[in-house]
């Protein structure tokens, strides 16, 4: 027998109609409010935050010496931004380098992690000293000669990838809408001078190194620096979510004996974060040829000195912050695959003869193994990526090795207009990369064994450079 509602009939013809009427309604509701969604994210960026631990265990290899104690915590911290193009991971590790298929693993964890492409993951190292090396390329060609596990360790470095790739995951799915970016910047005073000092001949004369004694050195001028640390905030209407901040140093105060930290200018950083409750990731820029070697010893004393100079630097800029709003069509990503010439002292059979050779002492044989990777990674016509992001008046860009000031200083020229925000130490494996003339000049920076690239490599960097910065 059929179900009969127990209604008079005409109580059962009002309820049939009020159905019909409710359904349509709703189906209304559903359309616009469906619209309208699509709309705001369509025209909306959102912005998830990041952070995972990326101290290496005691007795794993550092830079100069394996682990013996834990001065200071480590971290992998970054961004993905999510907007109606694909995500953007933006990514600064507390490690001295990240090199080859190191990197390579990097980018391709956070990609899938972020449901993304590769080309648009950026990694980049601190380059603090007593940070861990990430070099897959160069441990296999040590493994090869009995030197495993020597330089780097490899298990940690593939786990600490994996907690990253998680920790990009749970940022995507906890991302908080933008509403506003923050521009502000800060003059950081007595740290940064130029490591190289000409003589008159033109040549390197001096070499200002991280930890300086030599008094000649001290009392020469800061030389050519970018003294402005930048700072690039997203806001949720008057609650901010992160702040980026730049700025261009070797971060080095005392170092070597495998005590881990991730120096002044990590710890500024974190004691910013503390100070102001928001989420701070901090980028290297074009350190390659700057050091704090004027306004430091290397004395255990000097470090709060130098931290305590970033961090007052990082306030300012905070405090100068101008907010704007930002929606998806102020977003641009524009990138450059690039190959830049190996150094002709590259030559492989002279370097797999070292390698072979038991007289060549074993911390010559890591630059060598290093040397090997990039030039085998050079003819396999493996590229480089330079990216740079658009957010309105601001673009961040992101550049590869330990990279001379002049790059980030004429990135600058090239937009006067724009607010040009640079990280280098990307992609590690070519070492140093300085100018063209610098190689002309001597000094280290620009020697056989701490280069692995050709003076043509500036006309390419420049290039790529300017193609990348959004008109």
């Amino acid at each position: 027998m059929p179900f009969r509602p127990f209604f008079p009939y005409r109580e059962q013809k009002i309820l049939q109609i009020l159905l019909k009427r409710s359904k349509r309604l709703a189906l209304f509701i559903l359309v616009m409010t469906g619209a309208a969604a699509g709309e705001i994210a369509a025209q909306s960026i959102r912005v998830g935050v990041f952070e995972v631990d990326t101290t290496p265990p005691i007795g794993s290899p550092v830079a100069y010496a394996p682990t013996r104690k834990i001065v200071d915590p480590l971290s992998a911290r970054g961004i993905v931004i999510l907007s109606d193009e694909q995500p953007i991971v933006l990514c600064a590790v507390d490690w001295l380098g990240i090199a080859n298929e190191g990197l390579e693993l990097w980018r391709k964890k956070l990609a899938k992690a972020a449901k993304t492409t590769v080309d648009r993951v950026s990694v980049h190292a601190l380059h603090q000293h007593d940070g861990a090396r990430c070099d897959l390329t160069s441990e296999k060609i040590l493994r090869q000669y009995g030197l495993g596990g020597t330089r780097y360790d490899t298990d940690f470095l593939k786990l600490t990838v994996k907690r990253a790739a998680k920790a990009v995951k749970q940022a995507r799915r906890s991302a908080q809408p933008v509403t506003h970016l923050g521009i502000g910047q800060s003059k950081v005073e007595k740290v940064a001078s130029n490591r190289r000092i000409l003589g008159d001949d033109g040549m390197v004369s001096i070499i200002r190194w991280s930890k300086t004694s030599d008094p000649k050195a001290i009392a020469a001028p800061e030389g050519l620096i970018d003294p402005w640390l930048k700072a690039l905030s997203f806001w949720n209407g008057d609650q901010p979510i992160a702040v980026l901040t730049y700025y261009a140093t070797h971060p080095q105060s005392y170092y070597g004996q495998g005590d881990v930290t991730c120096e002044f200018v990590g710890i500024a950083r974190n004691q910013r974060e503390r100070d102001s409750g928001i989420p701070h990731i901090h980028f290297n820029g074009a350190g390659g040829n700057i050091t704090a070697g004027k306004y430091n010893d290397g004395s255990v004393e000097r470090r709060p000195v130098l931290t305590r100079r970033m961090e007052t630097a990082m306030a300012a800029a905070w405090e100068q912050t101008a907010k704007s709003e930002i929606a998806a069509d102020d977003l641009g990503w524009h990138t450059r695959e690039v190959l830049l010439p190996p150094g002709k002292h590259l030559v492989e059979k002279d370097l797999v003869a070292q390698l072979e050779d038991p007289e060549v002492e074993d911390d010559w044989k890591m630059y060598v193994a290093k040397h090997l990777a990039w030039l085998r990674r050079t003819k396999a016509g493996k590229t480089i990526t330079i990216s740079a992001l658009r957010l309105g008046k601001a673009q961040l860009l992101h550049l590869p090795g330990e990279l001379f000031i002049e790059y980030q200083l004429a990135a600058q020229k090239m937009r006067p207009e724009d607010f040009i925000c640079t990280a280098a130490y990307g992609e590690y494996g070519m070492g140093y990369i300085g100018t063209a003339e610098a190689y002309t000049q001597g000094g280290y920076e620009t020697s056989e064994r701490a280069s692995r690239v050709a003076p043509g490599s500036e006309q390419v960097l420049l290039q790529a450079i300017r193609a990348v910065l959004d008109p």
